[in-house]
């Protein structure tokens, strides 16, 4: 059953395709192909959503984070994704992280307002590729549905610790609507990132194989280069997730970046499969008061490390909390002499 021909962005409707269906095949084996059947490539995902959208105004002390932009004032979430790929981005990552449908449903929102809601995170981003398109002609950009963890709903911090308990039922119920909606609203790949919790990998792994045509990446937060936030160490996390095909790379998000290439050192030796990494500015985040702070903390800018990630295996390299379009665009200027080998040259727009 083919995608409807309809442009789902102009008419203002989310692709509501039966989920057998909504994973499309060509699109799938397109980011295979990327990622795996080209081992030098190097796609850059995004940077910081939070960081951009308080950059233009908005009040994000709140449960639902950036996703309280996306109901009250989803054209900012657009132009933020717009930003990003003009600087050189190859995949958005939708603002669905904070957005469970649990989170939703306690703002008011009924299960299917819940959905849609979701549903437009993808459109938003779908939108601003066609854009980014018409202005760099040529170019093949992706959108990635974010999975957020549990921990996000706690909005605790606790994506950062891992110190939560549910059965392998509870984290799956928790997980699979959002899901769904994403795979409805046709994103390209799904994204299980900032996951502290070993037994909410397993349960995430046991639910996306309900969706056996969508493929997938899983990015941890780390309790140090060894281990991931509840202590599970990386070599235990890499075993149960080489098994399954669908997972198409793994590696770590929203840690310090040197903390990010003792990490990497350590999966490429654990895994074959291409390593993503996408860290935070390297600022310390004090969930009790919500704030970044460089106190006692060496930074490091991203862009000097993605070289160094590209040997060790990345072939997703961005950024995640307090990052920002131009470190994207740093990074791809990094990584020109690697990435004019396997694509066609690009000029960001300054």
């Amino acid at each position: 059953m083919p995608r409807p021909t309809q442009d789902p962005i102009a008419t203002g409707r989310s692709t509501a395709l039966p989920l057998v269906c909504a994973s499309d095949a060509k699109v799938e084996m397109e980011f295979r192909k990327l990622i795996l059947e080209d081992p030098l490539d190097c796609l850059l995902v995004d940077g910081a959503l939070a960081t951009e959208l308080e950059r233009r105004g908005c009040d994000l002390n709140s449960k639902l984070w950036s996703a309280d932009v996306l109901i009250k004032n989803p054209k900012l979430i657009h132009d933020v994704h717009l930003e990003y790929f003009l600087a050189g981005a190859d995949i958005a990552i939708t603002s669905s992280y904070q957005a469970a449908l649990p989170s939703l449903e306690s703002a008011g929102l009924s299960p299917s307002e819940a959905a849609e809601i979701i549903q437009k995170s993808v459109r938003l981003a779908q939108q601003a590729r066609i854009e980014a398109i018409s202005l760099q002609p040529g170019r093949k950009l992706l959108v990635a549905g974010s999975v957020g963890p549990y921990g996000a709903y706690l909005a605790d911090g606790s994506e950062y610790r891992g110190d939560y308990q549910l059965s392998t039922e509870e984290f799956v119920a928790f997980h699979r609507s959002r899901m769904e909606a994403l795979i409805t609203g046709g994103v390209d790949i799904l994204v299980m990132e900032t996951i502290p919790s070993f037994r909410e990998t397993l349960a995430l792994k046991s639910l996306l194989r309900d969706y056996s045509r969508m493929p997938a990446w899983f990015s941890f937060t780390l309790r140090d280069g060894m281990h991931i936030s509840d202590g599970t160490s990386l070599e235990e996390v890499v075993e149960v997730l080489n098994t399954c095909d669908q997972v198409v790379a793994l590696g770590v998000n929203c840690s310090p970046p040197r903390l990010a290439t003792e990490a990497l050192q350590n999966l490429a030796r654990l895994t074959k499969k291409p390593l993503v990494v996408y860290p935070n500015s390297g600022e310390v985040y004090d969930s009790s008061s919500k704030t970044w702070s460089q106190e006692g903390n060496q930074m490091t800018k991203i862009e000097e490390l993605a070289p160094r990630w590209y040997e060790l295996g990345a072939r997703l390299i961005g950024g995640c909390c307090r990052t920002t379009p131009e470190d994207i665009q740093n990074i791809r200027r990094a990584l020109e002499p690697i990435l004019q080998h396997t694509r066609q040259p690009f000029s960001a727009n300054d």
